[in-house]
């Protein structure tokens, strides 16, 4: 058994972070080949890439599921647990619901130390109990990688259900984390970020997208999603194509975490990046946006905040709402919705 003092959770993994090893172009191609199954009491299904499945129990009560894993993307156990409970929290947000119910999901190597996992829960309970919800178990396997997460339920009224493919033109798009979580880390794990960036990064990926959620639940949202591993490229994409509109992003309105850029320049870009821009780079007008920024929009986030689409006057509301609540990260109106062209999503 490996003592606590000589364990880097980052180093036991294969891949860093929860950047997709599978672009989400890849993996429409595998369900597709899945059974079609009808029920009209599902809502939202895997036709549009949402964030969770949502099934009507109800006229007043919809359940929403949803299951998200991966590896550390940090050495402190505790720290992995609330990131990783946070971010797959965070698909009941971007679905306007409330998680109620939650079970791990751990695979875990038998040659570390165990009390390094129980770090592990412990961090992720703390993040289901900020949330409201109940930890009611979960099971684990033996791994040579460490993994962890959730799979959690909650609840949403069938008539406020967010989905991800609505966005109409006229819309602003608000974005409630800042990027560069990927970049970042990868400074991290490099020794190459300061004490101020590290603080920041931590504090972006442990924090619930819960006040979030409950501002926008008081609007009319017309598309929700979270930004995660495929970036705020990959995942404005599916908004604009599932949409059949195209999406424009504000460069200069984007909230960007401290030192992401001077990072990037110095090319510090994880793999997942590369992924998401190869997934995304015909179905994007990058105009002349210069190479860094490139590097940012198709960073892979963890835990990453919620993307709305609204109309402007509901925007403004929001955007005044999100500054009562005393949100604990940056955030920012980044973009507009227009009439479908030949672009999904352009840079401007």
């Amino acid at each position: 058994m490996i003592p606590d003092r000589e364990v880097r959770l980052t180093q036991m993994t294969k891949t860093a972070g929860c950047a997709a090893k599978i672009g989400p172009g890849t993996l429409a191609g595998i369900l597709e080949n899945l059974p079609k199954f009808q029920d009209p009491n599902l809502l939202v299904g895997i036709e549009t890439s949402d964030d969770g499945a949502i099934y009507k129990v109800n006229e007043e009560t919809a359940l929403i599921q949803t299951l998200d894993f991966f590896t550390p993307v940090v050495d402190d156990p505790y720290t992995f647990g609330q990131i990783a409970a946070a971010n797959a929290l965070s698909d009941i947000y971007a679905m306007g619901g409330e998680p109620k119910v939650a079970l791990n999901i751990v695979a875990w190597p038998n040659c570390v130390n165990p009390a390094l996992l129980g770090k592990i829960l412990e961090g992720g309970a703390s993040k289901v109990l900020e949330a409201g919800a109940v930890l009611a178990g979960g099971h684990s396997i033996q791994d040579d990688e460490p993994k962890y997460g959730l799979s959690v339920t909650g609840f949403v009224h069938p008539d406020k259900v967010f989905k991800n493919s609505e966005a109409r033109p006229g819309d602003v798009l608000i974005l409630t984390k800042p990027l560069g979580t990927g970049i970042v880390n990868t400074a991290v794990k490099a020794d190459m970020a300061s004490e101020e960036a590290k603080e920041e990064v931590i504090r972006v990926m442990t924090s619930l997208n819960k006040k979030a959620k409950q501002v926008a639940e008081h609007y009319e949202i017309h598309s929700c999603t979270d930004i995660t591993g495929f970036g705020l490229a990959g995942h404005s994409v599916e908004m604009a194509e599932g949409s059949g509109v195209t999406i424009e992003i504000f460069v200069k309105d984007l909230p960007i975490q401290k030192e992401a850029i001077s990072l990037a320049k110095m090319g510090l870009i994880p793999e997942g990046a590369y992924r998401n821009r190869s997934y995304t780079e015909e179905k994007v007008d990058f105009g002349d946006t210069e190479e860094y920024i490139r590097d940012i929009f198709c960073d892979p986030q963890t835990s990453g905040g919620l993307l709305l689409s609204v109309s402007l006057k509901t925007g403004e509301s929001i955007m005044e709402d999100l500054k009562k609540a005393q949100m604990d990260t940056a955030f920012a109106i980044i973009g507009r919705v227009v009439e479908k062209e030949e672009k999904s999503v352009k840079l401007r």
